[in-house]
């Protein structure tokens, strides 16, 4: 028997760099919003599956035990919140596996974003090349307390071989970053703005495919609109969560959102390989 929610979950799905941290702490600023204080629980959903060779983990790997562990790392949290009435969630590689997702979580209501695939693309060039906005080590000692303790060794291992890689390429790039989607190894010998075109196109059309064909509840949010109006977006949002809140409340939630500033040529900095990939996903996500 699943463990009950007494809350309404919400999913954030949406590729690596596209907005996912600037809208959950937007979400979480609202009233009776919670989530876990770190950035992402990779480890909860990959519980069971540890060595599963990629994020793309088929429904048949959810059993009842590794279902009842991951709503068990729900429950705790919005205990831990103070019993909020949503507790939002966003792990970028959950892209790659929204039924497996939706299956561990009936409940849940997600909200897909999606950014312009040039912008993801250089933006997640600086993550694969080591650059952080926040230090890599309090970074990831966050993400440890909610690791399963038998998983630390694995998770440990794999930041030091990381971060060694970095080293022994001259600060080139990581050996991984970001959502790991299948046969990802076959390219991972072409230029940095390839395989991030490739990681983008795989998450963006694999999630877009699988909420068109899930019961679960779901929305599209577009980056660019929602940081030119974020009020606006935050205002659909609740209304998609059937929850009503004041303007002047979301006004103080949406205040730390960035709003662009003169954009350059979309293909700026990219080969022509990366823009082709783009261009090629967007006109099949536009079909």
């Amino acid at each position: 028997m699943p463990i009950t929610l007494p809350f309404q979950p919400v999913i954030i799905i949406g590729a690596g760099r596209s907005g996912t941290n600037i809208l959950r702490d937007t979400l979480t600023g609202l009233p009776s919003f919670a989530t876990w204080p770190c950035d992402e629980i990779n480890p909860i959903w990959r519980q069971g599956n540890l060595h599963w060779p990629n994020d793309e983990l088929p429904v048949q790997r959810l059993t009842a035990t590794i279902q009842r562990r991951i709503r068990s790392a729900f429950v705790q949290i919005w205990k831990q919140q103070g019993s909020p009435e949503f507790v939002v969630e966003k792990t970028c590689a959950n892209a790659l596996r929204v039924p497996f997702v939706a299956a561990a979580v009936p409940e849940a209501k997600f909200i897909h974003i999606i950014r312009d695939g040039h912008d993801v693309v250089r933006s997640a060039q600086r993550r694969w090349q080591g650059k952080m906005e926040i230090p890599s080590l309090p970074y990831f000692v966050a993400k440890a307390r909610y690791t399963p303790l038998q998983n630390l060794p694995h998770y440990g291992l794999n930041f030091v071989k990381n971060r060694v890689s970095l080293l022994a390429k001259g600060g080139h790039r990581l050996a991984s970053w970001g959502p790991r989607f299948d046969d990802m190894d076959l390219i991972m010998d072409r230029p940095l703005d390839v395989i991030c075109a490739h990681q983008w196109a795989a998450c963006v059309t694999q999630a877009t495919q699988a909420l068109r064909h899930s019961p679960a509840a779901s929305m599209a949010l577009f980056y660019d609109d929602f940081v030119r109006a974020p009020d606006a977006g935050v205002a659909k949002i609740t209304q998609f969560l059937g929850v009503q809140i004041g303007a002047d409340t979301i006004a103080r939630a949406t205040r730390d959102v960035r709003r662009p500033s003169g954009n350059t040529a979309p293909q700026t900095g990219l080969s022509d390989e990366a823009v082709q990939i783009i261009r090629k996903t967007m006109s099949m996500m536009e079909a």
